[in-house]
């Protein structure tokens, strides 16, 4: 039983931004930005053929700056932000905006062919503006046809309501609240809360983690000294409302109960220098994904404190239903239900993935397929992995 090999694909400048285009649902896309300081930067749109183990790809003009984030749509596949330093004569400046990929265009090109120079550019929707004086640091997810764009600032979290008048979109920001707190409370990051009706968020700063009720624009919960050191990324878990996990530059990723933060669930210490991104799989929330400084990828399997730590409970009839795996994947997973093995499992590293050079900034799964994942390291190498066939079948089960 071999597991498929990684899938490299190389930049041609340094990046730091990545995120699947999470309104496709039926193939395995994703968007990758670069940080160039000197030439005109790129949005990558990858297109990846799982059946023959290819990409290709769509490269775009991104005339505004380099990218340091992206978030995708997640009701429409052509949309997404970006979040980019705006330079200028006398300062320079975080701010974002909104982008759709044009309607018609070439098919993508298979790796290696550079015939043409020339990339199309980018459709810009609108400008997401924070104030003059504050600086754009992370663009949360887009949820439901009412298209809000939570923003985290340097210091306040807005919500930007995204509309269509006569023949243009504009942006109209419909709440916002200010972060107090001794010093400077400049907030690294926030994410986007999918349960409660989408009405909450989570944001760091420093070493402290806080969450927002976006109704009131009060505060839900705070974690003073979340980790020792800088708090770098956050992930609600898709199937458990409380639970999340955070990562940082104290090399560790915690995961936390909102309900009751006086202690985290559990610490990883897998990684040997700062972790950067920390994502929940989509589906199956044991499978936990983090990249580090180190330029490792890790694929942790967290069971105990997943929705499913006694494996999935699928009835019999239900294997022939299932349309992500093969006939050969079908008969293995018969025979392991046939065993009827269902003892808990227990936590641990499924695999660790040393195809970067670099350090590994940004790792996303595919919302298209559950077993899909990309990472991207600084030196503009993305990679694309799978979990282990191994693994796979145990969950199914």
């Amino acid at each position: 039983m071999e597991d498929d090999a990684p899938v490299i694909y190389g930049l041609e400048f340094q990046a730091r931004s990545l995120c699947a285009q999470e309104a496709e649902t039926d193939t395995i896309h994703f968007l990758v930005g670069t940080q160039s300081l000197r030439a005109e930067n790129q949005v990558h749109f990858i297109d990846f053929d799982d059946e023959n183990n290819v990409i290709n790809k769509t490269i775009y003009l991104h005339r505004e700056g380099e990218i340091w984030s992206m978030s995708a749509s997640t009701f429409d596949s052509s949309l997404f932000a970006t979040c980019y330093n705006k330079t200028s004569d006398t300062k320079s400046v975080l701010q974002s905006a909104v982008w759709s990929l044009p309607s018609t265009h070439d098919p993508p090109s298979p790796i290696g062919d550079d015939s043409s120079s020339s990339h199309p550019h980018l459709n810009l929707v609108c400008y997401l503006k924070g104030d003059e004086h504050s600086d754009i640091k992370r663009i949360s997810h887009l949820f439901g046809d009412n298209q809000f764009y939570p923003l985290v600032a340097e210091c306040s979290v807005r919500q930007i309501r995204l509309g269509f008048d006569t023949n243009s979109f504009f942006c109209k920001m419909t709440s916002c609240t200010s972060i107090e707190g001794k010093g400077h409370p400049r907030l690294m990051c926030g994410r986007w809360n999918p349960h409660h009706n989408c009405h909450q968020i989570a944001t760091a700063n420093d070493t402290s983690i806080k969450g927002w009720d976006l109704r009131s624009m009060s505060q839900t919960f705070q974690i003073e000294s979340a980790h020792s050191q800088l708090v770098r990324d956050l992930d609600f878990n898709p199937n458990k409302q409380y639970y999340f996990a955070s990562c940082g530059d104290d090399c560790r990723v915690k995961f936390w109960d909102s309900r009751n933060v006086s202690e985290p669930l559990k610490i990883l210490s897998d990684h040997s220098h700062w972790v950067w991104s920390v994502r929940y799989n989509h589906f199956h929330d044991q499978l936990v994904l983090t990249s580090s400084s180190d330029s490792r990828v890790i694929l942790n399997s967290v069971v105990s404190l997943s929705s499913e730590p006694y494996g999935r409970l699928v009835e019999k009839d239900d294997l022939d239903d299932e349309d992500d795996y093969d006939n050969e994947d079908n008969d293995r997973i018969e025979d392991n239900y046939n065993e009827g093995n269902q003892e808990p499992a227990e936590d641990k590293v499924i695999a660790t993935y040393e195809e970067h050079e670099d350090s590994v900034y940004a790792v996303d799964w595919s919302s298209a397929d559950p077993w899909t994942f990309a990472s991207l390291s600084y030196d503009g190498r993305l990679v694309i992995n799978r979990v282990p066939r191994s693994e796979k079948y145990k969950i199914l089960l």
